[in-house]
């Protein structure tokens, strides 16, 4: 990763102006005027950059586009109503009845049933296994499937995969790789890795505030080579042939935000970009304060509640934390408590800790799992996403972290 230094730079520098108006200008207008009919011809053809309609997005996305394409090293940016709205437009927009999607390890509950249930709905066929069992993974990607969706870190079941090696089978094997970078932006660059395409729910760690709803999509420049892969594109040629190195953005525009409207407003775009000129410090704080605080849980909690997390030297992947992850995956650490109920008597303890539905805040936040995100699905699917009775998802926030780690202390204490 580059330096926390060069993104609050970057960040900074390209959120505010220079001259007029400091702050990003909120464009609060659901349609445009064109100067003439050949403006709006050549807006409509694509070949005109001016705004055609809000649908389609408008100044105030459209800067917070540029800043988060250039945070993540791609071409361009497609902002969206919600992560979920990212991942659905990228769906949407690049598959169609009988294509399949391979979902690499555990996942967020709303990413496992947009796939595995409202995609299947449309005949778009789903295939799951873990981050290890490669031999599995390249069975599937042999038969030319077309998508494969895989999250940074697993969330909830911290689950850290070997990046470089899935990113190498599906380029071998010319398979789309669209990437969940949610809770590692800035730590992680998929794109300069070889990914394809890069998903942030932008309401998480980008905004932290929790103020906005948003997601983004992020698109790596299509090159020449790649109009003669016969798997990735066999349906879109005729796009990719026309719009070159842009038609990854051309096709989640015109298949996808045109069609559904899954589109960002733009007072949500300006809170978002609010939220970026802080990213570097907040994710900075976090990443350090997390390993102080899981030390302190592991050491002091009682016995029959256990602390999670690959910092801790007994962690599966704390080898590949330490190297491949540069020791910084975002704010999630989990609590094991056995049952429901003991998880439920901790959290209703907590004193500082917010309980809510969310990740990447300014503020520590907890969640028992089983009974809200994943209340839904069955035993068999909660084991594969690495959810049980007892688990409570956390959040950690800009808070001293002896203050964090007291907190559930007490709240243990007060069982």
């Amino acid at each position: 990763m580059k330096d926390y230094n060069y993104y609050s730079t970057l960040l900074v520098q390209n959120v505010g102006s220079k001259v007029r108006a400091i702050a990003p200008v909120i464009a609060s207008s659901a349609a445009f005027g064109y100067e003439n009919a050949e403006e709006a011809e050549g807006i409509f053809k694509g070949e005109i950059t001016n705004p055609l309609y809000a649908r389609m997005g408008n100044p105030t996305t459209a800067r917070l586009e540029g800043i988060v394409a250039k945070m993540e090293g791609g071409l361009a940016a497609v902002a969206t109503s919600s992560g979920m709205g990212a991942l659905a437009m990228v769906m949407t927009a690049y598959l169609r009845s009988d294509d399949e999607v391979l979902c690499i390890g555990g996942f967020f509950g709303g990413t496992y049933t947009l796939v595995n249930e409202t995609m299947r709905r449309f005949g778009v066929k789903s295939s799951f296994c873990g981050i290890e069992d490669y031999e599995k993974i390249e069975t599937i990607l042999q038969k030319g499937i077309h998508i494969v969706v895989i999250e940074t870190v697993g969330n909830p079941s911290l689950e850290l995969p070997d990046l470089p090696k899935i990113i190498e089978l599906c380029n071998k094997y010319e398979t789309l790789l669209v990437v969940d970078n949610t809770v590692t932006p800035l730590t992680l660059r998929p794109l300069e890795m070889g990914a394809d395409i890069v998903i942030h729910s932008t309401t998480k760690a980008m905004s932290g505030h929790s103020a906005a709803l948003g997601g983004i999509a992020v698109f790596r420049a299509l090159k020449e080579q790649d109009k003669l892969k016969h798997n990735k594109y066999t349906h879109l040629h005729p796009i990719v042939n026309k719009m070159g190195k842009k038609a990854f953005v051309a096709i989640a525009k015109k298949r996808a935000m045109r069609d559904m409207g899954m589109s960002a407003n733009a007072n949500g775009s300006f809170l978002t970009m609010l939220g970026l000129e802080t990213l570097a410090l907040r994710i900075q704080r976090v990443n350090d304060s997390l390993p102080k605080l899981v030390s302190m849980l592991d050491e002091k909690l009682p016995k029959h509640i256990k602390v999670s997390h690959p910092s801790l030297k007994s962690n599966t992947y704390h080898e590949r934390f330490n190297n491949d992850f540069n020791k910084a995956i975002g704010p999630i650490i989990t609590l094991e408590c056995g049952n429901k109920e003991i998880a439920f008597k901790l959290l209703n303890n907590l004193k500082v800790v917010t309980q809510t539905a969310n990740i990447g805040d300014n503020r520590t936040l907890a969640l028992h799992m089983g009974s809200t995100i994943y209340r839904d699905f069955d035993k068999d699917t909660q084991k594969y996403l690495g959810v049980t009775d007892g688990l409570i998802r956390i959040s950690v926030g800009l808070e001293d972290p002896s203050i964090i780690a007291e907190d559930f202390l007490q709240a243990v204490k007060s069982n």
